[in-house]
Protein backbone atom coordinates (compact mmCIF):
# COMPACT_ATOMS: atom_id res chain seq x y z
CA UNK A 1 0.00 0.00 0.00
CA UNK A 2 1.37 3.40 -0.96
CA UNK A 3 2.17 6.15 1.49
CA UNK A 4 -0.50 8.54 0.22
CA UNK A 5 -3.21 5.88 0.19
CA UNK A 6 -2.27 4.90 3.76
CA UNK A 7 -2.55 8.55 4.82
CA UNK A 8 -5.99 8.83 3.20
CA UNK A 9 -7.14 5.70 5.02
CA UNK A 10 -5.82 7.00 8.36
CA UNK A 11 -7.57 10.32 7.81
CA UNK A 12 -10.80 8.52 6.95
CA UNK A 13 -10.51 6.33 10.07
CA UNK A 14 -10.16 9.45 12.22
CA UNK A 15 -13.18 10.97 10.53
CA UNK A 16 -15.21 7.77 11.00
CA UNK A 17 -14.31 7.59 14.70
CA UNK A 18 -15.36 11.22 15.09
CA UNK A 19 -18.66 10.53 13.30
CA UNK A 20 -19.37 7.45 15.44
CA UNK A 21 -18.65 9.35 18.65
CA UNK A 22 -20.71 12.33 17.51
CA UNK A 23 -23.67 10.01 16.86
CA UNK A 24 -23.14 8.16 20.19
CA UNK A 25 -22.57 4.89 18.34
CA UNK A 26 -19.99 2.43 19.62
CA UNK A 27 -16.80 2.54 17.56
CA UNK A 28 -16.09 -0.74 15.71
CA UNK A 29 -12.79 -2.61 15.97
CA UNK A 30 -9.79 -1.13 14.17
CA UNK A 31 -9.82 -3.87 11.53
CA UNK A 32 -13.45 -3.06 10.71
CA UNK A 33 -12.65 0.65 10.58
CA UNK A 34 -9.73 0.00 8.22
CA UNK A 35 -11.99 -2.05 5.96
CA UNK A 36 -14.68 0.67 5.94
CA UNK A 37 -12.08 3.38 5.35
CA UNK A 38 -10.53 1.46 2.46
CA UNK A 39 -13.92 1.10 0.81
CA UNK A 40 -14.69 4.79 1.35
CA UNK A 41 -11.34 5.86 -0.14
CA UNK A 42 -11.86 3.57 -3.15
CA UNK A 43 -15.41 4.88 -3.65
CA UNK A 44 -14.22 8.47 -3.31
CA UNK A 45 -11.59 7.96 -6.00
CA UNK A 46 -14.12 6.35 -8.31
CA UNK A 47 -16.62 9.17 -7.78
CA UNK A 48 -13.91 11.83 -8.19
CA UNK A 49 -12.95 10.32 -11.54
CA UNK A 50 -16.59 10.36 -12.66
CA UNK A 51 -17.45 13.84 -11.36
CA UNK A 52 -14.06 15.50 -11.44
CA UNK A 53 -14.46 16.72 -7.86
CA UNK A 54 -12.38 16.79 -4.66
CA UNK A 55 -11.60 13.41 -3.05
CA UNK A 56 -11.60 14.78 0.51
CA UNK A 57 -15.11 16.22 0.23
CA UNK A 58 -16.35 12.93 -1.22
CA UNK A 59 -14.74 10.96 1.65
CA UNK A 60 -16.54 13.18 4.17
CA UNK A 61 -19.84 12.71 2.34
CA UNK A 62 -19.45 8.93 2.14
CA UNK A 63 -18.41 8.61 5.79
CA UNK A 64 -21.37 10.66 7.01
CA UNK A 65 -23.72 8.54 4.88
CA UNK A 66 -22.23 5.36 6.34
CA UNK A 67 -23.37 6.15 9.87
CA UNK A 68 -27.01 6.51 8.80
Amino acid sequence: MGFIRRQKIQLTIKFLVWQYKKANISVPALSDLEQQAGKIVDDAHRIARERGSNVLSIIKELASDLKK
